[in-house]
């Protein structure tokens, strides 16, 4: 498949790209009352050529009747969508194994059912105070502003959002989530997220965030993409045009494999450090894609390189359909013993379990610590060197 990304340099054709809802859902007071200001539909929301069906997937990838018959199935059920640049990004579109392809292609596996895998693993539901909004933490919410995505990841935690005749939250719905926010002053920060907010119509965007810069206490706006990971083109000059009008915004962005950072990516993220916009990272540790220290380090490295921090390792959550992407634990505790003290403190994110039912983020790693008293601590360091350092007195 020819890679159909355009670069995301200073090009004079800044032309939007066709993830834009179009004019119909645009901004006005019309748009408060409406039932839901749009309905999650591949045809307006997304890259021109995007792979959508198990048909148009066969004119890249060989299936027999079999195989074809259960993607099916898999696609009505989870549905699948890959743009065509990410889908470029496969060195061989057959080959199983590629850590581009696992991530993008459904898999047989998807329909193996396992009792721990929950529709909604991190139980958001249940810890919502509106439809849209997450409050989990004390002094940050989740807001959750549109169900598409330009890729639907196949390790994914929020496939409930998939569902056929998904709507997007109303601006009335957004607005009483915001309102919630302005209540509770002990909230400092909203994660916007999705879905991918990157997907919204530009002026729908700039309104949630000015809505939510507008909130005295909000001191953090974080937006949650893969926009640069999986469609570059997508950071236009007049995307960035809103995002740096916002002086208490970051991103956080989600690179699972060296293969992904691309020139097209790099310049994607060029183009938002430009507007003095932090940018993070979050990988999730996936079985066969980054599972071993070797490919951990050099994405983290490589996310350095391009001024990414490495921020978190998730350890894949227990949702439905993801079984075969889930490691052991021990795996990912190796892979951040290989990565610190092995490369710069700055390469070395924190690993961690995303807890059931709610209970929040936990971090996971190796003991360096091996005993501790009043008068000293006894430490091992990254080469297993066995240090007495002395613990000073305290009360």
């Amino acid at each position: 498949m020819e890679k159909e990304a355009s670069r995301c340099g200073d090009s004079e054709n800044d032309k939007p790209p066709d993830t834009d809802i179009d004019s119909s859902d645009c901004l006005n007071e019309s748009n408060i009352e409406k039932t839901s200001a749009a309905t999650t539909t591949v045809a307006k929301s997304l890259p021109k050529n995007s792979i959508a069906t198990v048909e148009q997937l066969s004119n890249f990838v060989n299936f027999d009747s079999t195989a074809r018959k259960a993607l099916s199935e898999i696609v009505k059920k989870y549905h699948m969508l890959i743009t065509p640049y990410y889908f470029s990004l496969i060195k061989d579109p057959n080959d199983e194994n590629d850590p581009i392809r696992k991530q993008c292609v459904p898999s047989l596996e998807e329909l193996f059912d396992n009792p721990e895998e929950k529709i909604d693993p991190l139980d958001e539901e249940g810890t919502s105070v509106t439809n849209i909004l997450v409050h989990r933490y004390p002094d940050r919410v989740l807001l959750i502003v549109t169900s598409r995505c330009f890729m639907y990841c196949r390790h994914c935690t929020r496939k409930r959002l998939w569902q056929e005749n998904n709507v997007e939250p109303t601006l009335a719905e957004i607005q009483t989530s915001l309102d919630y926010v302005r209540k509770n002053e002990a909230i400092r920060e909203i994660i916007v997220s999705g879905g991918d907010p990157l997907t919204l119509n530009q002026e729908r965007l700039d309104w949630i965030l000015e809505e939510a810069s507008n909130i005295p206490h909000i001191q953090v706006i974080r937006i949650g993409t893969r926009a640069p990971v999986v469609f570059p083109e997508r950071i236009t000059r007049s995307l960035c045009k809103i995002l740096g009008k916002y002086n208490k915004l970051w991103i956080n962005v989600q690179f699972n494999h060296p293969a992904e950072i691309t020139q097209e990516a790099t310049e994607a993220c060029r183009r938002i450090q430009k507007l003095g916009i932090p940018m993070s990272n979050q990988s999730v540790l996936l079985k066969g894609i980054n599972d071993t220290p070797q490919i951990m380090k050099e994405l983290c490295q490589k996310l350095q390189a391009i001024r990414v921090r490495p921020y978190y390792i998730f350890q894949c959550d227990e949702v439905v359909g993801a079984s075969h992407f889930r490691t052991s634990v021990f795996k990912g505790i190796e892979v951040m013993e290989k990565l610190r003290g092995h490369t710069s403190g700055m390469c070395v994110p924190t690993f961690v379990i995303d807890g059931p039912q709610g209970k929040g983020k936990i971090p996971v790693g190796p003991q360096y610590m091996i005993s501790m008293s009043p008068a000293k601590v006894t430490l091992r360091n990254y080469n297993n060197e066995v240090i007495e350092y002395h613990n000073p007195y305290s009360e």
